[in-house]
């Protein structure tokens, strides 16, 4: 396949609100050995992606500047299992924004059979996240309950799925009536709105006084203090956020007395080999259930590149809920 020079692609001009992505013109990415190249179909949009676009998240080194964590594409240009013309999804090391993207292949999968560009190219960030957090760090396993802060968005909603493809009892904090009927057609076994609820005794109350044997922790600050009161023995939260607060009380005689299990975790600086593994994973005990085709979609807003200020504003909105996806022209 003969390929152009340059591509279309977001860049920013500096760190800011949302006016410093600019829609430009760049060579084509170039791979490294092991890499593929991709032509883009369709790029998520991540909270990672606004917090790099304020300065407040700066590549790790070596990888690229250019915002975009996660797309659905073509393979134009292969490597290791991959041939040209596989359609694919892909954990990006920044660039996805773009027309290309170079990938290591080892963090590339298959799309679900079924499923559109749009639809998979949700799937890889948020999916990565929770399998290396909840399932390969934390142990998530059959009969657990699991409790989800920010069950509505993309990284809450992929927990709520893998628990249940994997049997797991996943109870959503949400805190609309909106947000409610989009994470019980994602799966959720149960809910708390954390507007009128207390969450600590709404977990207790379902879960039989047990308490939630992993806790997914997108806030921080007082839902960390509440995760502790409402984990079962030998619980383990796992904090991948810190959207309302980064600094929170804890009652470290609870978290001893419980034997609780706190972990931290971040996906971007993860080596290639983790990623890798992350991919194999997910490959083996999560793809096969996507190729069901009730398997419940995750609810999708769609912008082109042109706009991906809109994008960014539109996910700020606290109504916001599903996944935000920027379609190129290959995509449509």
């Amino acid at each position: 396949m003969t390929l152009p020079s340059t591509m279309s692609a977001i860049a920013l001009s500096g760190h800011g609100g949302p006016e410093v992505m600019r829609l430009q013109q760049l060579p084509l990415p170039v791979p490294a050995p092991g890499d593929v190249l991709i032509r883009v179909a369709a790029a998520s949009v991540n909270a990672p992606d606004l917090s790099q676009r304020a300065g407040h998240y700066p590549p790790p080194p070596g990888a690229s500047p250019l915002l975009g964590l996660d797309v659905a594409g073509e393979i134009v240009h292969p490597a290791g299992q991959w041939r040209e013309g596989n359609r694919v999804v892909a954990l990006c090391n920044g660039g996805g924004y773009a027309e290309y993207v170079a990938v290591p292949a080892g963090q590339v999968l298959p799309i679900p059979a079924g499923w559109s560009w749009t639809e998979a190219a949700a799937l890889p960030e948020c999916w990565f996240t929770v399998t290396q957090t909840l399932v390969m760090r934390a142990g998530l396993a059959s009969g657990m309950f699991v409790l989800v802060s920010g069950a509505s968005g993309g990284v809450g909603g992929a927990a709520i799925s893998i628990a249940k493809i994997l049997g797991a009892i996943p109870l959503a904090i949400v805190s609309s009536d909106d947000k409610e009927a989009y994470v019980r057609h994602l799966g959720a076994t149960d809910t708390i709105r954390r507007d009128r609820d207390d969450i600590v005794a709404r977990t207790l109350a379902m879960t039989g006084d047990r308490g939630a044997d992993r806790v997914l922790d997108l806030a921080g600050g007082e839902f960390t203090g509440f995760a502790v009161e409402a984990s079962a023995r030998f619980g383990h939260i796992v904090v991948v956020s810190t959207l309302a607060d980064r600094n929170a009380t804890l009652p470290l005689n609870k978290i001893t007395a419980k034997q609780l299990t706190l972990s931290g975790s971040t996906l971007r600086p993860q080596t290639a080999e983790t990623k890798a593994a992350i991919a194999t994973t997910l490959r083996d005990r999560i793809w096969p259930a996507l190729a069901d085709p009730a398997f419940p979609r995750p609810q999708i807003r769609t912008f082109s590149p042109e706009d991906a200020a809109a994008a960014h504003i539109a996910m700020q909105n606290p109504s916001h809920f599903g996944k935000i996806v920027l379609v190129t022209a290959f995509g449509r």
